[in-house]
């Protein structure tokens, strides 16, 4: 039996220990520039395929993960405290689908306007971040996805994004969210009417609470 690969091992170790998902300069940093990291992390996915935890790559950084269909053994019964609304929820798949966005450009597509506390809650589970700032007059703040929210949703990438007719042949699309994806279908440079109306829902779903 050959003795195993000192740089695989080395990057196995390194991200059980992280405590974050790590990118392939963030081993090379940690490991040595000379270590032919790619290679190493190819070879730790084929040896954990099949296995109880397995190696995956989301947006670029990479984790170990407990193998899907074994998830329901380390589920633990918790009370759910804390829900998005519909407004968090909508705004996180607007951007999802069309980030960079700005706040404007989220409130034409949702009709209504989006509060700062919708993007706090975002920005607070990690999901989204600030992507800079649009170049055009006033230069307002964009937002887009971060790897955090590839890593909670399981997707290597956006391109990993259900389609529509995805989510209707999953009936997850109820009226109003078909009404959303007629927004979502139209372009952004169509103007759109000045509504002033203030979201009703909350941020969270909790009596007596608002955004």
């Amino acid at each position: 039996m050959s003795a195993p690969d000192p740089i695989v091992r080395a990057v196995e170790a390194a991200l059980f220990a992280a405590t974050e998902p790590q990118t392939i300069e963030q081993l090379r940093a940690q490991i040595g520039d000379e270590a032919d990291i790619p290679a190493a992390l190819e070879r730790l996915v084929g040896d954990y395929s099949g296995r109880g935890v397995e190696l995956v790559e989301r947006g670029g950084r990479w984790h170990f993960q407990t193998a899907p269909d074994l998830a329901w053994l380390l589920r633990r019964e918790t009370e759910q405290t804390r829900k998005l609304s519909r407004a968090a929820t909508e705004t996180l798949a607007i951007i999802a689908y069309h980030e960079p966005v700005s706040r404007a450009e989220i409130e034409a597509i949702r009709g209504v306007q989006v509060s700062k506390g919708t993007l706090d809650v975002l920005m607070e589970e990690g999901w989204v971040a600030p992507a800079g700032r649009r170049e055009v007059p006033g230069r307002p703040l964009i937002y887009a996805t971060t790897p955090a929210f590839l890593t909670h949703f399981g997707l290597a990438s956006r391109r990993d994004l259900p389609g529509l007719e995805d989510l209707k042949a999953a009936g997850l699309l109820d009226p109003v969210d078909l009404a959303l994806e007629g927004a979502l279908a139209t372009d952004d440079d169509d103007e759109t009417d000045d509504r002033s109306s203030n979201e009703s829902d909350s941020l969270l779903e909790k009596p007596g609470e608002g955004d």
